[in-house]
Formats: structure tokens, sequence, C-alpha cells
């Protein structure tokens, strides 16, 4: 059987470094599903660290995902996505994700699924309506 592939929003993996009882939401889905995530993504979360401790953890947190990023071919289709959204006030890093998301033609799990509500292209999920595995 082979393992469904997700893309893994910010919010889902900033929920997952501040987790403190229990299982994080991410560490759930790794259980179940092949977690992605992208440049922008990371991108985003450096952005939120603001100590040596936090930016370290988002590194190790990167290290642990395979990073979906752009190439040439990529970043044309990309470039007219945001050409499309920005005359609709999407922020470009939501764009961005998304263009990523519809390149790989994979979905994108978030908690926020209104971030991506005006991205037609993407297939959104919630977070925690997806199905997991038990955790042993």
């Amino acid at each position: 059987m082979t393992a469904r592939k997700i893309v893994v929003d910010t919010d889902v993996l900033a929920d997952h470094l501040v987790q403190r009882n229990g299982v994080s939401i991410l560490r759930a889905m790794m259980g179940s599903y092949f977690c992605y995530t992208t440049v922008f993504n990371a991108i985003e979360l450096f952005a939120l660290a603001k100590s040596g401790k936090e930016i370290r953890a988002v590194a190790d947190a990167m290290d642990a995902m395979k990073i979906l990023g752009v190439n040439s071919k990529s970043a044309a289709a990309l470039g007219r996505l945001l050409a499309r959204t920005r005359a609709r006030n999407i922020p470009d890093s939501t764009a961005l994700i998304a263009g990523v998301c519809i390149e790989s033609k994979l979905p994108i799990v978030t908690l926020n699924p209104k971030r991506f509500f005006s991205v037609k292209e993407v297939k959104v999920l919630h977070a925690r309506a997806l199905k997991f595995r038990p955790q042993t």
C-alpha cells in the first residue's frame, strides 16, 4: 500500500512546535501520511521564530520533512497564479504555497481552510478532519 501524500501548512507545523502535552496533529498525520511542506511554509516558520532555540526547533522540524520548492517550469506557473491572486487580494505567501501544491498535485492540510478559500485550484483539507492510525 502506498502512503498518501499531503502538504502541511504553516499553522499545523507551528502547532506541532508549541505542542506541550500529547501527540501533535503533525505527529499523528505522519503515522498515516507522507508529509511534505513548501519552502514558503518554511520561510513563514523561520520568520515567526524569535530566539535561537525557536530557530533550531524550526530547523529540526524542516529536517524531518521533504520540502517542496520551485524550478523554472513551476516558477512560470506560480507567476501566472500570483498575478491572478493579487487581483483578488490574496497574500503572496498563500498564493505561492497553493501554487506549489497545485504543481505537485497534492492537497494542503491546514487548521485554517479559509486561508486558501479563494484559490479554487488547490485541494484543501482541514487537519482536524483527517483520519489517522492510532499512535503506539
